[in-house]
């Protein structure tokens, strides 16, 4: 039986390096694989999931009205598909998550989400909530706090380095934008 599996972590923990990794297994084996990545994340040139260590990969890219199952199904009715791997996947919808969970439960092809749990002001994005709430497997990646503590948090910075408290939820950015700390040292930023 095909499952559903959320990789989640704060920033900076490898999250992409990871998909990109078991993309490559799955690969050098032979087997066929579908990438997907959010559309509203263009920072990358080129290759459309990019890795902070240099690893890259062409990926589809999903919009908010993407039918993932449908589109996933017709490439698999083409050449069967061995696993389905989404990168950035805190920005599915609830009915994609859905559509992930019937991809695993009526195809058999396992659906490898990656992404963010929280936003920088700690709150669930709705991917998220609907992956922790039915994905068969749960697998939390670590990143580290400049102390040294696991970091599971996004702080938003600007450009001089001071913490953001608001804004909208979704700002696209990389080390210039987010620093991923724990729980104590993202609270005592925002009150700072």
């Amino acid at each position: 039986m095909a499952k559903l599996y959320f990789y989640y972590a704060s920033m900076n923990a490898g999250k992409s390096t990871t998909l990109l990794q078991a993309d490559f297994n799955y690969r050098e084996r032979g087997m066929t694989t579908m990438v997907w990545t959010a559309a509203l994340d263009d920072r990358s040139e080129g290759k459309p999931i990019a890795s902070r260590i240099g690893l890259e990969a062409d990926a589809y890219r999903f919009e908010r009205d993407t039918d993932l199952h449908a589109r996933v199904t017709a490439a698999h009715h083409v050449e069967p598909l061995a696993c389905v791997l989404i990168d950035e996947a805190q920005f599915l919808t609830k009915d994609q998550v859905w559509q992930c969970a019937r991809l695993a439960d009526e195809t058999g092809i396992p659906v490898l989400c990656y992404g963010l749990r929280t936003d920088f002001q700690g709150e669930l994005f709705e991917g998220a909530a609907a992956l922790l709430g039915i994905a068969d497997a749960l697998i939390e990646l670590k990143a580290v706090c400049h102390c040294g503590r696991k970091a599971t948090m996004n702080l938003r910075v600007d450009a001089s380095g001071g913490a953001v408290a608001e804004g909208a939820q979704t700002e696209i950015g990389g080390n210039d934008r987010y620093v991923a700390l724990c729980r104590r040292h993202f609270s005592e930023a925002l009150a700072g």
